[in-house]
């Protein structure tokens, strides 16, 4: 099975939920016999250096980017405001990546073009054009809830209001092309459902995102440490309003306890608020060289989300090394995890207090949610177990009376 894997962003490094997403299962789906290609953006915001492919994405049979200029600037959003354009959309499109996106497809023959996420919708036309491969839109989110969810936390009124127009406007994109590609893949049941709510009713699958776990060492002393981690992309707005809230909410809480525990905050791409975070136990460590050894270093990792939506990757992969996750109840939205049996929810600072005082002071019910979480993610979120699943059903679809090639 040959497959185009369309991105707006460059899958590398490793260092976000999306990323790690893309990658997984790209390099799952090459592990089973089919033979995948790339083609990236190479964004302004998330710009990669590329004098040579890296290692890691070794999977692909060919590689491909362009430069895309998407930096949110003054000129384009007033501009916008005058427009019925999506601006969260339009900042994807590109003449560039459209020219290489033809080229690729008048040389090559593909069976499957999977769009990673809705930014790549713009490109419809173009595929339905120059080729008869099966579209599916990988959906890692949906997006305009992130944005819904966002606009609702801004206290500043004039932002919020701006935020708004942007989301109805974003909604209204994601709604009029809902049923344009031929299938849909979801990362959880939960977005399936939802999806399905807002009219969807081509074919579809929930496929969780999947990790590859034989690179999650658990660190077996990690019980000995009783420091508290976060970890996350800071130039997202979710990660920031929630690491925000919980230092200025649970930190001076937590500075109560005796012996003294310690927050410690890593994040690319942080905005200079994120280093006006440190303070009395917070540490702010930037972008660090690897996450999973960041993670190993600390017992707890706290995953404060208000706003956002779709599957939380960091999550899965402290479960895979054997952190205790404490996390909000939008947070653990679209995996099935279960309070006390394989983390711990809390959605307010005095519920964050007593979960961190609960596993620092039960040893039992912490090697409990250690050894539950690990389990939990090796049976649901293997990237080689959940890209067999996907394949077999992009082959019954290949081999359906009606799909027409």
């Amino acid at each position: 099975m040959r497959i185009l894997q369309l991105c707006k962003k460059f899958p590398y490094p490793l260092l976000d939920g999306e990323s790690i997403a893309i990658t997984y299962l790209s390099k799952a789906m090459n592990s089973l016999g089919c033979e995948v290609t790339l083609l990236a953006m190479n964004t302004s915001k998330h710009r990669v250096k590329l004098d040579t492919i890296p290692q890691e994405l070794g999977h692909y049979k060919n590689v491909y980017s362009t430069k895309v200029d998407n930096q949110v600037n003054v000129w384009g959003a007033l501009k916008n405001l005058f427009s019925s354009d999506s601006y969260h959309i339009s900042r994807f499109e590109s003449k560039t990546y459209a020219s290489k996106l033809i080229e690729l497809l008048e040389k090559e023959s593909y069976d499957i073009i999977q769009l990673e996420t809705l930014y790549l919708t713009p490109y419809i036309p173009i595929i339905r054009k120059y080729s008869k491969a099966l579209i599916c839109m990988r959906a890692h989110n949906i997006e305009s809830e992130i944005w819904q969810r966002i606009s609702k936390n801004t206290h500043f009124l004039p932002k919020r209001i701006y935020l708004n127009h942007l989301t109805e406007k974003l909604k209204s994109y994601e709604l009029e092309h809902l049923n344009d590609y031929d299938y849909l893949v979801t990362v959880s049941d939960r977005d399936l459902k939802e999806f399905k709510k807002l009219g969807y009713k081509n074919g579809a699958l929930s496929s969780p995102i999947g990790l590859e776990l034989n690179g999650y060492k658990i660190q077996e002393d990690i019980s000995t440490t009783k420091d508290i981690c976060f970890i996350g992309s800071l130039d997202w707005r979710p990660n920031m309003e929630g690491i925000e809230w919980f230092v200025e909410k649970v930190m001076p809480l937590v500075r109560t306890f005796v012996p003294p525990v310690h927050l410690h905050i890593a994040g690319r791409n942080n905005p200079e608020a994120a280093t006006q975070l440190r303070g009395e136990q917070v540490h702010f460590h930037g972008e660090v060289p690897s996450a999973i050894d960041f993670i190993n270093e600390h017992k707890i990792m706290v995953v404060p989300l208000f706003s956002g939506s779709g599957t939380r990757v960091k999550i899965l992969e402290g479960l895979a090394l054997g952190s205790i996750i404490i996390t909000t109840t939008l947070g653990l939205e679209g995996i099935e995890a279960e309070h006390k049996k394989h983390v711990m929810i809390a959605d307010t600072p005095e519920q964050f207090v007593e979960a961190i005082k609960e596993v620092l002071s039960n040893q039992e019910l912490s090697d409990q949610l250690i050894a539950n979480g690990r389990a939990f993610v090796k049976k649901y979120y293997d990237n080689v177990e959940n890209a067999k699943i996907l394949i077999q059903k992009y082959k019954e679809i290949q081999a359906s009376p009606v799909y027409q090639k």
